[in-house]
């Protein structure tokens, strides 16, 4: 391959056809047990793209293949329109100023299942000012990111800091390839340290000494050879080292000055080869001429070694010192060459310890001195050299194809530990964030945090919680089931017609009514309590209230306030079938959801709104269940199909759960994979629930359960969020893992979701969880 290495510049169904089809449906099939391969989409510039970036990227994708070929690198090559190349040995290519191209293939990227997503950055190969489309890319990546990092700045642009600060929040794993690297994101960019990892640029593996050989190969026996080689462009300071030439053959006549690569493409598209006609013009200024070896081309990997072996001294030259990376610095090192170079990042760590020498920067005469005094002393010259081998040994291709696999293999998700059902979730989680007023809403960590108070919605889970718990006391139930209770009679403000939702810790209340999503949701607990509370008179209460309130919340109009209000009913009718004004709400909002999917639905997207947002399976649930109460076949269908969509959409490659992101909630006909929370998880159970009890499908058992692997690990990040024991659950799955809190919400997602399994097992077989669970129903029935 042309390749240098990187030295670079910064149609309709009836109801009944419907029901058929999910039936037919065969469920997502997990990844094989006890197979290693590990998958990677590999990210970046690609040959025969001829820069920097292109050449790293290659060798990756070459040595791991070589070294490492259990495992399989998918390659998607960013590539430039302007220059179109015929790759080769890639998965796909990206249009890399083309925003629709980047979503095109995050999209692609995610279907492929693969285990990593591993994105060579450098700000100038990405579209958009600085390279920012890169942003939206890795927003829509679901599997874990590892990101090589090639420049780290220390004074960034405003947007190159907003750039790299977005970046690194959404990586699993960092590589860089030098230790001011890792130190500048630790503390200048405040990445953990754990998520940091120094590799080394990979380099070649050859004998030491054979310089001599290779000079007789090349007609250059009987002379000395200074080298430079890598893409030519401004600020490589080569001028310098031209400059340096007169004092250096002066003293030693039989030097040649051997200047080996192209000029960068960048360079030569701005202003063609005006840098190496200046350099040329220099050198016969100063009657060096003959003394500098022109190789203006790019060359075979292997025809570049031949060539870097023949060399005595390796010079970089550079002014800038803040290049934390040069490919052709690890190689000259590498292949046991002595180096005299300026301060930059990469050559103060890698020349240290008398590795090579370094001189002030801009200084013909410091690279004269030391370069002559290498070659008045050839001990001291070949001294230098075994040193740089030796020190090179540690950066050779297998290593490197070592590290790179153990830094991918860290960020890819490891395999869930599943409970058995029959485990109940403990309560004493539930209990800490309740007092006599209610459930407080968040928590630091596993903290109760009172500064947020209180909310309707939670307590009105809280409530349908103690409905359905089992083992817990019957007085202790009571208490917390009235405290519920209490706190959602309270809420209901009768002089606005509506519950409130936000209190505050002195219970004083933060608004006069809430949303109608918060609204749907009482509505839905008490008609729940009416149909499942182990009191009657709580029962009874809980009908009082639904009454009460229902004729004022008939103007609801918002999608998930009319579905949590149609449940609620459907739980009413349950109980009592006869409930004129339960019939009434779950026949008009069976019509409502309707019309709203005739409007939403098109070919490619079978869904009730144009944005996916929160509690999405609801939905669905809703038109299921008020078909099953009225006897509606037509809405058991819509829903049947719609619930199958979502859940497909809530599938990943793999066969895991993956919520739709609340980073999605505003955008149309598409959606994020992160922020993932437990509350989809729950809704996903719970739906799947109420498809089971229309078709007895062996899908949703399926679904119910890959829902439910979720909280244990099953998820794009393999971190488990719930504990058994304690009955905790954290508040979900960010690109880097758990978010630590244990809020109300996410607590009572799992506990619910528990319950709403553990009635599951009673009558449907759970696939991957143990068939059915007779302890599960000795619980329940």
């Amino acid at each position: 391959m042309n390749l240098m290495p990187r030295d670079d510049e910064p149609g309709q169904k009836s109801g009944s056809d419907k029901i058929r089809s999910i039936f037919e449906v065969t469920p997502p099939a997990l990844p094989p047990k006890g197979e290693e391969l590990l998958r990677i989409a590999l990210v970046g510039n690609f040959a025969p793209r001829k820069c920097g970036i292109a050449t790293f990227t290659t060798d990756i994708f070459e040595k791991l293949r070589e070294h490492h070929p259990e495992v399989a690198v998918e390659v998607h090559a960013l590539d430039d329109p302007a220059l179109p190349l015929d790759y080769r040995h890639v998965a796909g290519t990206i249009t890399c100023n083309d925003p629709q191209d980047y979503a095109r293939a995050a999209r692609q990227i995610n279907e492929s299942g693969v285990d990593a997503v591993w994105v060579q950055h450098e700000y100038g190969i990405f579209g958009g000012p600085d390279g920012e489309m890169v942003l939206d890319f890795v927003d829509r990546l679901a599997a874990p990111l590892v990101l090589t990092l090639h420049t780290v700045l220390s004074e960034p642009s405003e947007r190159q800091d907003a750039i790299m600060r977005h970046l690194v929040s959404r990586a699993s794993r960092i590589m860089v390839m030098s230790r001011r690297s890792r130190d500048l994101l630790e503390s200048r960019y405040e990445v953990p340290s754990r998520i940091v990892e120094v590799i080394e640029h990979g380099a070649p593996d050859r004998p030491f000494g054979r310089h001599e050989e290779f000079k007789a190969r090349q007609g250059l026996s009987d002379r000395k050879v200074l080298m430079t080689f890598g893409l030519l462009g401004r600020g490589k300071g080569l001028e310098h080292a031209i400059g340096a030439l007169p004092a250096i053959v002066a003293r030693h006549p039989e030097v040649v000055y051997r200047i080996v690569g192209a000029t960068h493409p960048n360079l030569v598209a701005r202003e063609g080869e005006a840098y190496r006609e200046e350099l040329e013009a220099l050198a016969a200024e100063l009657g060096v001429a003959d003394h500098i070896a022109w190789e203006n081309r790019f060359l075979e990997t292997d025809d570049l070694l031949d060539q870097l072996e023949s060399c005595d001294i390796y010079l970089t030259p550079y002014p800038g010192l803040q290049q934390s990376t040069s490919g052709t610095l690890s190689y000259a090192v590498a292949l046991g060459k002595a180096v005299v170079s300026t301060p930059y990042v990469h050559a103060r760590e890698l020349l240290g310890e008398d590795i090579g020498k370094l001189i002030e920067p801009g200084s013909s005469e410091a690279i004269a001195e030391a370069v002559t005094a290498l070659l008045d002393d050839p001990d001291e010259l070949a001294a230098l050299q075994r040193r740089a081998w030796v020190r090179g040994r540690e950066m050779i291709w297998p290593r490197f194809a070592d590290a790179s696999v153990r830094l991918v293999s860290r960020a890819r998700a490891p395999d869930p530990a599943l409970p058995p059902i029959t485990a109940t979730p403990g309560l004493s989680a539930i209990l800490a964030m309740s007092d006599a007023t209610g459930m407080l809403q968040h928590s630091i960590g596993v903290v109760p945090d009172r500064r947020h108070g209180y909310c309707l919605d939670d307590n009105a889970r809280a409530l349908m919680l103690m409905n359905v718990a089992r083992g817990l006391p019957v007085g202790e139930r009571m208490k917390w089931s009235l405290a519920y209770a209490s706190f959602v009679q309270f809420a209901w403000n009768p002089d606005a017609g509506r519950f409130r939702n936000f209190m505050r810790f002195d219970r004083s209340w933060c608004e006069d009514e809430g949303s109608e999503d918060s609204n749907g949701r009482a509505v839905w607990a008490l008609g729940q309590t009416s149909e499942r509370a182990g009191d009657q008179g709580l029962a009874e209460w809980g009908l009082q209230l639904f009454d009460t309130v229902l004729p004022s919340l008939a103007d609801v109009d918002a999608p998930r306030a009319k579905a949590f209000t149609m449940l609620g009913a459907c739980a009413v009718l349950r109980r009592h079938p006869q409930h004129q004004a339960a019939i009434a709400c779950v026949r008009e909002g069976g019509d409502f959801l309707m019309r709203l999917l005739g409007h939403g639905r098109r070919p490619d997207w079978a869904w009730f709104e144009a944005v996916l947002g929160y509690d999405n399976p609801r939905l669905p649930q809703a038109l299921i269940e008020a078909g099953l109460a009225l006897g509606q076949e037509a809405w058991i269908g819509a829903g049947l199909e719609t619930l199958e969509w979502i859940c497909r959409q809530q599938l990943s490659a793999r066969g895991q759960f993956r919520p739709i992101g609340s980073e999605s909630f505003h955008k149309p006909h598409s959606y994020l994979p992160f922020d993932q929370q437990p509350l989809e998880a729950q809704a996903a159970i719970e739906a799947a629930a109420s498809a089971w009890r229309a078709t007895n499908g062996a899908f949703w058992t399926e679904h119910a359960m890959t829902a439910w692997r979720w909280f244990f690990g099953g998820n794009d990040r393999g971190v488990v969020l719930a504990d058994i024991a304690t009955g905790r659950c954290r508040d979900g799955v960010t690109p880097r893992g758990v978010n630590g809190n244990c809020g109300a919400e996410s607590i009572l997602a799992f506990q619910l979701s528990h319950y709403a399994l553990a009635e599951l097992a009673v009558s449907a077989p759970l696939g991957r969880g143990g068939g059915l669970l007779e302890s599960a129903r000795e619980r329940l029935v």
